[in-house]
């Protein structure tokens, strides 16, 4: 069974352009809520992985717009692991209002090091993030 986390938003009028619609580069920034939200979720806080000298660099990204999201509007942001592995782990998004698909996304996350190098996940958070697919 999939682990979900649902992340409610109220579009800010600084996510805006001059037609009141959300910026493209703001989907990202909610993305990174939403993943965050699931792993405390989860059971372990991206903070705690830091803190234990796991990084995850976000390798790649992609989006698919479907519909606009507007200033004041409540969006949420579903967000899962759709893949696991040692070296990468894979999660991806649903960003809806009112049942109607805003966005649908995915990011790629690298593990590293605080030094930048390439490293393994450690068991313990390999099987958090494998419990979750």
């Amino acid at each position: 069974m999939t682990i979900t986390c649902d992340t409610l938003i109220r579009v800010r009028y600084a996510e805006t352009d001059a037609m009141g619609i959300v910026h493209h580069a703001v989907y990202p920034v909610w993305m990174e809520l939403g993943r965050s939200d699931l792993l405390r979720q989860m059971g372990q806080g991206y903070a705690e992985w830091e803190a234990q000298g796991v990084m995850m660099a976000v390798s790649q990204i992609q989006l698919t717009y479907r519909a606009p999201a507007r200033y004041d509007e409540l969006v949420s942001v579903r967000s899962w692991v759709k893949e696991a592995g040692r070296r990468k782990v894979v999660f991806g998004y649903e960003i809806s209002r009112d049942g109607v698909r805003l966005v649908e996304a995915e990011s790629v996350h690298l593990v590293m090091g605080p030094d930048g190098r390439n490293r393994t996940l450690p068991d313990a958070m390999l099987a958090l993030v494998t419990s979750a697919l």
